[in-house]
């Protein structure tokens, strides 16, 4: 053989001997056929291994080894709950006698359906107190507080958790911490968490998990709790938890997407704590729980879109305690308050939402709030489209709204409110209730709206009105018995009307003892008086309104007050 032939024969010897003994073959090891316990198993285990174990109960606490699989040995048969394999593969952590987790995950590792259970104190009769009093007498903790976990993942890149059951813990079922330097998305999917004494899975500590088709309930606290954490929470069901199916605080901002929450205790979905606390919440479901379907509190600023949220005892959509979100294309129903509601100085955009059919108003404004209302659809709701109930200093803007066929008023506006009105629809018919009322109290503009249907008027003033290019479109002039008045101005109400089209009203403006100035409207088929103005203080301006009527005996004004100003107003006779 010739030199070179020898050098290349050489040459690839070594690199097999230098290459052979870093290659390892994953093997996979039984339990307890090798080994009678797990952790004497994952002891043994090498990076790749399988471990699979045999149904039977376990009492033991493990901690797993980098690049693990731990499964339980069977199929993917359903069980009562989860799967058959992981009802049958109990690992018991022996109540408060054990130490550490029920499972310790470790990089990269893989458990895989097992039930853990007893880890820590689970305290039945504190868990009925608290579930009796929708846990109004919790302490409130950070999910992040010390505890010990049924399944820890701590600080770990990736890892996965998966077809497990975890309940009757002392803490949360499943804890997720995150690690500042570096990101930790372990991925924990169909598992089954419940009557733990912390929430049934938690993710804090700038955690960023992918946490997805869980089922969490009974758990003492949230069903899924968020601390500081932005993980994505997705396709997740969440009931009977004694807070909220989901919770979110202390700067979480996860994003949280296609969840079913329904018969928590609190809120479906419910978010506090803070300016920082900013998570996105679309597509989920939210109905029947003991609050709000999805509840805001405390500064934070959520976005919460296309969501549907119904059947809530209180709103489908509450913000309260200076929450600032952005609610935009839900749809709230059949909840026993609001569709949506505001109050306690929240700060609300409010876009785009579809709300009917609730027991009071499909948006409800309380407590000093502020808000801007855009393009909503608010109807057949039991009292009021959108209301304002009596507060000190609420703002509105209201603008491009359809607000039709609600039971009472279609807008109800009262003391310490101001609300600017543009380019809405308000209508409603049939019944005594005005379209719109202003309360004594409240101030109120109304710009180039649509204001039609029937009731004693279109706007019932007791406060302040400044209605300008607005349409007054009635149904049916009302010639005798309960009023018919497009604007019906009360005693002690500041009434200006301006370029404003009045049809099918008996009277467009009746004013009692009301300060009114009316210039430049057009009123159309009225009866007999397009203005009736009676009792005014000084300095009632009328001019310029046109009445157009087939009648060359109707007139423009009836008035009656000290100097007041009535100048070029027209009749013009319409012979059609």
């Amino acid at each position: 053989m010739d030199c070179t032939k020898q050098f290349l024969l050489g040459l690839f010897t070594s690199a097999i001997m230098v290459v052979l003994p870093s290659i390892s073959c994953a093997k996979e090891i039984a339990v307890p056929e090798q080994h009678k316990t797990i952790q004497a198993a994952l002891d043994a285990a090498s990076t790749g291994d399988i471990i699979l174990v045999d149904p039977g109960t376990y009492h033991e606490r493990l901690v797993l080894k980098r690049g693990i699989t731990l499964k339980s040995a069977g199929d993917d048969t359903q069980g009562k709950l989860g799967l058959l394999r992981a009802e049958k593969t109990i690992i018991n952590g022996g109540g408060k006698q054990g130490e550490g987790p029920g499972v310790e995950l470790a990089e990269k590792a893989v458990l895989d359906g097992f039930t853990i259970t007893n880890v820590g104190f689970y305290d039945d009769a504190k868990w009925k107190k608290h579930h009796a009093t929708q846990g109004n007498l919790q302490s409130y903790e950070h999910i992040g507080a010390p505890g010990v976990a049924g399944i820890a993942i701590t600080g770990i890149s990736t890892c996965t958790v998966i077809n497990n059951i975890v309940h009757h813990i002392g803490y949360t079922g499943i804890a997720i911490t995150g690690n500042p330097s570096k990101q930790v998305s372990p991925r924990v999917i169909r598992n089954f968490s419940y009557r733990n004494m912390g929430g049934g899975i938690g993710s804090m500590k700038k955690s960023t998990a992918f946490i997805s088709e869980n089922t969490c309930f009974e758990n003492f606290y949230a069903g899924i709790g968020h601390d500081d954490a932005s993980p994505l929470v997705t396709k997740n069901i969440c009931y009977s938890n004694i807070r909220a199916g989901i919770g979110i605080s202390e700067n979480a901002c996860p994003i949280v997407r296609g969840n079913r929450c329904y018969k928590n205790r609190r809120a479906g979905i419910g978010t506090r704590t803070g300016s920082m606390t900013k998570p996105v919440i679309e597509d989920n479901d939210c109905y029947q729980n003991d609050m709000a379907g999805i509840g805001n509190e405390e500064y934070v600023e959520p976005t919460i879109r296309n969501n549907r949220c119904y059947e809530n005892k209180l709103a489908g959509i509450g913000s309260r305690d200076h929450a600032r979100p952005k609610i935009i294309n839900n749809r709230c129903y059949r909840n026993l308050d609001a569709g949506i509601g505001s109050e306690g100085g929240a700060v609300a955009l409010i876009e785009g939402n579809e709300c009917y059919e609730n027991a009071r108003a499909g948006i409800g404004q309380r407590g000093d709030a502020q808000t801007t209302l855009i393009g909503n659809h608010c109807h057949h709701n039991k009292t009021t489209g959108i209301g304002f109930d009596t507060c000190k200093t609420g703002q509105a803007t209201m603008r491009d709204n359809k607000i039709i066929d609600n039971a009472l008023v279609a807008v109800g506006i009262h003391a310490g409110w101001t609300v600017h009105l543009s380019n809405n629809i308000l209508s409603r018919k049939g019944g005594l209730p005005p379209i719109a009322m202003v309360f004594k109290g409240a101030t109120a503009t109304f710009d180039n709206n649509t204001i039609h249907g029937e009731g004693v008027a279109g706007i019932r003033v007791g406060g302040i009105v400044v209605a300008t290019g607005n349409r007054f479109n009635g149904i049916a002039i009302r010639k005798a018995g309960p009023p018919n008045f497009g604007v019906w101005a009360l005693a002690g109400s500041k009434v200006t009307l301006s370029n404003n089209q009045f049809t099918t009203w008996r009277h467009a403006l009746v004013a009692s003892e009301a300060s009114v100035t009316v210039n430049r409207n057009t009123i159309r088929d009225f009866h007999k008086t397009a203005l009736v103005i009676n009792n005014v203080p000084q300095g009632a301006n009328v001019s310029h309104n046109t009445a157009i009527s087939k009648n060359p005996q109707d007139q423009v004004v009836s008035i009656q007050g000290l100097r007041a100003k009535v100048t070029n107003n027209v009749l013009q006779t319409d012979l059609k």
